[in-house]
């Protein structure tokens, strides 16, 4: 139903599912090549866990995924950071692996402009052809930017941020990134906490998980700024907005010329530090054995917040009236 959605198509209407397959397909590889990334790494080390669990995401009337994403379950402990950093860091590797695959073969295979035209007629009908800069955009990565400005079309067109949700191979790709991204933050027992604690150790994890709190939480704080500042530049005849403007309006629109790229930030950042905060928890709970991890497994856990930083999006989904 996801990928009939994103495709435009009355997704109630069973026979537009087909749509929908190939969207379904590349979602469900890369789930799984991350989830089983944990399966195997966990089997390797003798740790009894269950198979994936598949999370749909039911909801059609909001920006739709079709997915909550997947979770595997342990069934004993985890006893050793060695351990603990194999099971960690080999989901977000192959998943990551997978992104980089449908981001090259989607980039290399773009149709031409036509493509999109055939779904928005309205473009040469109002637009004269120009495709507008309204609508749902995802934020840029590094990784995508870099792939997408090394890698040739073939067409010379290049779909821009608000479109690519109608390409498949490029909507996983940045949705794997962007998954990816979640999971890696260095914090709790996600993978990139798991991560964190076997390089460093529970007191250093604990200091990293809470400068990264800090950085999710003041990202989004300035995105609610943002929209209050977008707020107040309406034109209103409230005397309460009125009032508000003529207290906040001003100081915000300094704050914007001065450090502009702050306001650009994704407010879900906020959302997703606080259910860190406070579901999650920012401590990584201790493991038995806390022998070092050793410099093949070091330079790996740097790697792989690397990946971190080229996959983080910081304006994440956002709509352009």
């Amino acid at each position: 139903m996801a990928g009939a959605q994103w495709a435009f198509k009355d997704f109630w209407e069973i026979t537009n599912w087909i749509y929908g397959i190939e969207y379904a397909a590349l979602v469900m590889i890369f789930l799984s090549f991350h989830e089983f990334g944990h399966y195997f790494a966990a089997r390797l080390h003798g740790v009894d866990v269950t198979l994936p669990y598949y999370i749909p995401f039911p909801f059609t009337f909001t920006i739709n995924f079709g997915t909550f994403g997947a979770v595997i379950k342990t069934r004993t402990p985890i006893l050793s950071r060695k351990a603990l950093f194999d099971i960690g860091v080999a989901g977000p590797l192959a998943g990551f692996v997978v992104c980089v695959i449908y981001l090259i073969y989607g980039l290399n295979n773009l149709p031409p402009i036509d493509f999109i035209y055939a779904i928005h007629p309205e473009y040469l009908l109002e637009h004269n052809g120009i495709i507008p800069t309204h609508g749902l955009h995802f934020g840029n990565t590094m990784l995508y930017s870099y792939l997408s400005n090394l890698i040739s079309t073939g067409n010379g067109f290049l779909p821009p941020m608000n479109e690519i949700y109608h390409y498949p191979f490029l909507n996983v790709g940045w949705f794997g990134l962007f998954v990816t991204t979640l999971n890696m933050m260095p914090i709790g027992q996600l993978d990139g906490g798991h991560i964190s604690y076997a390089m460093f150790g529970r007191k250093m994890q604990f200091k990293i998980a809470k400068i990264t709190w800090w950085i999710l939480m003041t990202i989004g704080f300035f995105a609610i700024l943002s929209f209050v500042r977008e707020f107040l530049s309406l034109q209103s005849d409230i005397k309460f907005v009125i009032f508000l403007k003529d207290i906040f309006l001003m100081p915000l629109n300094f704050l914007y010329n001065l450090f502009p790229i702050a306001f650009q930030g994704w407010g879900g950042w906020l959302i997703w530090g606080l259910i860190a905060k406070f579901f999650i928890k920012l401590r990584h709970p201790r493991v038995e054995d806390e022998s070092p991890i050793g410099t093949k497994r070091m330079i790996i856990g740097w790697i792989s917040f690397v990946i971190l930083f080229l996959s983080f999006s910081y304006s994440g989904i956002y709509i352009i009236e």
